[in-house]
């Protein structure tokens, strides 16, 4: 089984059991209001089920990984085609009972079930391996997960079987509807998150029934038809009750999200970063940044975005999937996109990198520059009010304010090449495909249509022309009579 870091091996006997993990992915999550299904909400800088996913194939290959979908199905598949899970269709969603009922020909070769929610995206490799781990060594037919909430309103609460010392053994689910007062007070809920053995699961789970409020199978029911048959049904407690936590509606998204955030920053924190006001930051939970970078207040840092070590990102900064190199200096105001920054570069304030810009060791972008699908040299400057698009920018050169490379025609894109050492003059055109050569001059206010050739000096501009005492005529033209 694929294995990550600080996630316990699941203990197997010697004829090493096959396990699966079907994830339940097929609602629509009505009280979201959405016509985004349920699992695509974004937490943390991706979909709810990515966040599940990327848990399960942490503790079993991605080949063994099952997706349930339904609602939307297609556009769930696309979403997270992408981890190499498989994927089984729910066309007609009749609860969770339903679908294992649906799930069961891809999942019968397997010796052990694990079940997870979709719209739970903090549940951790650990907690699932502990889980199976428990599950085996019980030796039982259904291990649930549970967590003690100190708000369980709504939620299933687990009855456990008294002994003189705390028992595993499960006697009943209750659900929060079918309540008594006492048992409402129980702060033990099921978390939706359980570990079956296949062949009591399905040689039984025909006996799931639709006499229910909704009319749906609902798979806490297989917990009573196993204590019936005689199996063994447990309950693990995890210690971190955030990472059961649904997302049901805008709000528990908020929440989850803030929870995920913070937790990613205290990460940072604790590897070497300084985050100044942690809550006022995004940062994606694929985001890697080095120690030593600060980050100041109201910053956004996603996707999955490296700073280097030594970094400043200062205020109002929204980087996304951008590589960073050691020493860089994002002044306030920047937005960069899919885009490198090499060491010691400073960018800003208000530049824009659109994405595939690469902007070379030590070079600087500066005010109100937007650059697109360009490289630009070691030590390179463009410090003012200019737009570099399509363009291969060499080391040490001087990019003028107000210079614009002309790349689109109407049609398609053409690249400009700019040598090493050339000084590009304020408010010049370079209408491209065009090429300036190394050292090359390019006079202020200048219109190049032509290559430049190495160390030349080129002006394309109209003569200036100065008419004596115009200026007074016009007035006096002006004046009434």
């Amino acid at each position: 089984m694929k294995k990550s870091r600080n996630v316990p091996s699941p203990k197997t006997p010697a004829d090493a059991p096959r396990v699966a993990i079907a994830i339940m992915a097929a609602g629509k999550g009505t009280r979201l209001k959405s016509q985004l299904p349920k699992v695509l909400h974004d937490v943390g800088g991706k979909p709810l089920l990515a966040h599940v996913i990327a848990a399960a194939t942490s503790v079993v290959p991605p080949s063994d990984v099952f997706a349930i979908i339904g609602h939307e199905a297609g556009r769930v598949r696309d979403a997270v085609s992408q981890t190499g899970v498989n994927f089984v269709l729910q066309a007609e969603q009749r609860g969770t009972g339903h679908a294992l009922m649906v799930a069961q020909p891809a999942l019968s070769a397997y010796d052990h079930i694990i079940v997870l929610s979709g719209d739970a995206p903090q549940i951790t490799p650990q907690t699932i391996a502990h889980l199976l781990n428990f599950h085996l060594d019980q030796q039982a037919a259904m291990t649930l997960l549970s967590a003690d909430l100190d708000h369980p309103t709504g939620y299933g609460r687990i009855l456990r079987k008294k002994s003189g010392k705390r028992s595993a053994e499960v006697l009943a689910i209750v659900e929060e509807k079918t309540a008594s007062p006492a048992q409402k007070k129980i702060h033990e809920i099921n978390a939706g998150c359980y570990v079956f053995s296949a062949q009591p699961l399905f040689s039984r789970i025909g006996r799931l029934s639709t006499a229910n409020p909704h009319g749906e199978y609902y798979l806490t029911d297989m917990a009573g038809i196993l204590r019936h048959a005689g199996r063994r049904v447990v309950v693990w407690k995890t210690e971190n009750p955030a990472e059961v936590l649904g997302a049901n509606t805008r709000a528990e998204l908020s929440f989850i999200d803030y929870q995920i955030r913070m937790r990613k920053c205290q990460e940072l924190m604790a590897a070497g970063v300084t985050i100044y006001y942690p809550a006022t930051c995004v940062i994606d939970d694929e985001v890697e940044i080095a120690p030593d970078t600060v980050i100041e207040p109201f910053v956004q840092i996603l996707g999955k975005s490296r700073i280097g070590a030594a970094c400043r990102i200062q205020s109002f900064n929204v980087i996304r999937d951008t590589e960073m190199g050691d020493n860089v200096i994002v002044q306030p105001g920047c937005v960069l996109e899919h885009s490198i920054v090499r060491r010691g570069a400073s960018l800003g304030p208000f530049s824009h990198l659109r994405p595939a810009s690469d902007i070379g060791e030590g070079a600087k972008v500066g005010n109100f520059v937007e650059t697109k699908k360009i490289k630009l040299g070691k030590g390179s400057k463009a410090n003012h009010l200019t737009y570099l698009g399509d363009a291969e920018i060499g080391a040490g050169v001087n990019i003028g304010a107000g210079t614009i490379t002309c790349n689109y025609d109407g049609f398609q894109k053409y690249p400009t090449v700019i040598g090493d050492g050339a000084f590009i003059g304020s408010d010049t055109t370079l209408v491209a495909p065009l090429r300036v050569g190394q050292g090359a001059y390019v006079g202020a206010a200048s219109c190049i249509t032509s290559d430049v050739p190495d160390d030349a000096l080129a002006i394309g501009r109209a003569k200036q022309i100065v008419k004596e005492g115009w200026a007074r005529e016009k007035r006096a033209a002006k004046k009434p009579k």
